[in-house]
């Protein structure tokens, strides 16, 4: 936070955890934001402005309500009020803003931090094997509430949507790293969700 001129965010921080600590998560938790500071830690050097990534990626999941289409919203909503009020200035909120709200991953990032932002969150498709499993049923432990075919038939939709992408990674390092593990994990979760799997 210092790297952004910011004061004591202790509060916030305590926030944080406790938001990411409520029963409704599986994956969506503090687990993965500590996986994908990790990861940035590995990679801080391909960041132009690394706090704001990092500070993105502190609040991308903090509001998660299954249930909800405005989670992304309401969670670049509460970073750039912290911002405003820690006394950021406001081109840093309004970019921490936009890489949260890429991580809905409706469009392809188009490059520098934003790219960086959603490719560390989206990580987790590309790791070995028995983590993108865990992950998968993670999610779906999340959603438990949605009936079986209609969990298949939408999950499928969004796993197919990153395989048609021309890239699911934009950021090259991470392209070279994960995009193979990736569209072969994606592949094999996509086999499960057939119906002829049952």
């Amino acid at each position: 936070m210092s790297a952004l001129g910011l004061g004591a965010c202790e509060a916030t921080f305590e926030a944080l955890v406790a938001a990411y600590r409520e029963p409704q998560r599986r994956y969506h938790d503090a687990r993965h934001i500590a996986d994908c500071l990790g990861l940035l830690d590995e990679v801080r050097d391909l960041a132009e402005r690394p706090a704001e990534v990092e500070l993105a990626l502190w609040f991308h999941d903090a509001v998660y309500k299954t249930r909800a289409f405005d989670n992304e919203a309401k969670s670049a909503d509460w970073a750039a009020q912290f911002l405003e009020d820690a006394g950021a200035e406001p081109a840093a909120a309004a970019r921490v803003r936009d890489h949260i709200l890429a991580t809905r991953h409706a469009a392809e990032p188009s490059s520098g931090d934003t790219a960086l932002t959603v490719d560390i969150d989206l990580s987790i498709l590309g790791r070995p094997p028995a983590l993108f499993d865990a992950f998968d049923r993670a999610v779906r432990e999340e959603y438990a509430w949605v009936p079986g075919f209609i969990y298949r038939r939408k999950r499928a939709e969004v796993l197919q949507g990153f395989l048609d992408r021309p890239a699911i990674y934009v950021t090259p390092a991470l392209q070279e790293r994960f995009e193979a593990p990736a569209r072969a994990n994606l592949q094999r979760a996509l086999g499960r969700l057939a119906p002829e799997a049952e």
